[in-house]
């Protein structure tokens, strides 16, 4: 099996995933509750999870590796730098090799994920700024899906070819990472907001009268005088896409501070995208209650950015040992939140 084979079946399976979910079990429009989006949260994590463990036990089919040369050229090409045992089978080194995979892919994925709670806030603005109904936000999110699926793909493998001819791209990544962190850090306190009238997108189309200002049900398009016009359920979904975009910029250099591997930084991307949704149900009730997420964020970020550039003087940290503080840095954000809730202003 090749790179390409591969790559077809996974997008064969997502798709299938994809179709599933809206066709049959979220065929009809309605508001997810908390206990559905926890079932599926779940079942995407167990997806997730499921991948990783394929990875750990076959993961040398993703690229076709079956001789010494191949795992030497393949180890070289997304810097793997192991340190292989040629006294011994090839397969031991190939075992290494995919163990290696496996921990970068669930470190990649447990960053993905992260990160994506930060998106969440940008999204419950979004919807609550044009006052769209709940129970249609399953089929924004849904479609919104689809179009991060491809530019997620075109950003990776573009990203990736770059790094591989221009290593020191991946200074630039982390210096801007770092940048994003204290960011994100000084400016903790400021409420999440959209402005929803001045958006580039609204402004794009509302000079161009090519939307309606009322909604037609679960409908993207409606005919109106005779043409069609997007509805501002397509706006919602084209301003998700746009934020999207602006989040891509965070979370895709930060994976690559774990791997080098176009494909791992894929699939881990991918599969904390596809549970999303589900995890945007589930926390949108309750994101009030983690008062310093927003400051463990901003400290991940700032901390891949600088295990990023770290190599510049000759030090380099194990995905591990990144994987132990990316885990220790969330649990701590969640648990100071639970236990220390910032005290109500009073009027």
């Amino acid at each position: 099996m090749n790179q390409g084979l591969f790559m077809l079946i996974f997008f064969v399976g997502v798709i299938t995933l994809l179709l599933l979910d809206l066709g049959v079990f979220h065929k009809d429009d309605h508001v997810v509750s908390f206990k559905e989006a926890l079932m599926w949260t779940g079942i995407w994590v167990a997806l997730a999870a499921a991948f990783g463990i394929f990875i750990f036990f076959g993961g040398e089919l993703i690229h076709g590796v079956h001789t010494q040369e191949q795992l030497i050229a393949i180890d070289q090409l997304h810097g793997h730098d192991l340190a292989f045992d040629w006294s011994k089978p090839l397969d031991y080194n190939i075992k290494l090799y995919r163990h290696a995979m496996a921990m970068e892919y669930f470190t990649g994925y447990l960053v993905e994920e992260s990160l994506s709670i930060d998106n969440i806030f940008v999204m419950i603005m979004i919807f609550l700024g044009f006052g769209v109904e709940k129970k249609y936000y399953h089929r924004v999110l849904f479609y919104g899906i689809l179009g991060a699926i491809v530019l997620r793909f075109t950003f990776i493998f573009a990203a990736g070819a770059l790094i591989q001819r221009f290593h020191w791209i991946l200074f630039l990544f982390g210096a801007f990472l770092v940048y994003t962190g204290v960011k994100m850090f000084v400016k903790r306190n400021q409420k999440e907001s959209v402005d929803v009238e001045h958006h580039p997108v609204v402004k794009f189309l509302s000079k161009r009268k090519l939307a309606t200002s009322s909604f037609h049900g679960h409908d993207f398009f409606a005919k109106i005088d005779g043409r069609w016009l997007c509805t501002p359920l397509f706006v919602v979904l084209m301003i998700i896409e746009f934020s999207d975009i602006i989040f891509a910029f965070d979370s895709i250099p930060a994976i690559f501070s774990i791997t080098q591997d176009q494909y791992i930084v894929f699939f881990s991307n991918i599969f904390a995208i596809l549970g999303l949704r589900s995890l945007f149900f589930m926390l949108e009730s309750v994101m009030d209650k983690f008062a310093y997420l927003k400051i463990g964020l901003s400290v991940l970020l700032t901390f891949i950015g600088v295990k990023m550039l770290l190599p510049l003087v000759e030090i380099k940290i194990d995905t591990f040992v990144s994987m132990i503080v990316i885990i220790g840095i969330l649990l701590l954000s969640v648990v100071l939140s639970l236990l220390f809730p910032p005290k109500a202003k009073t009027a």
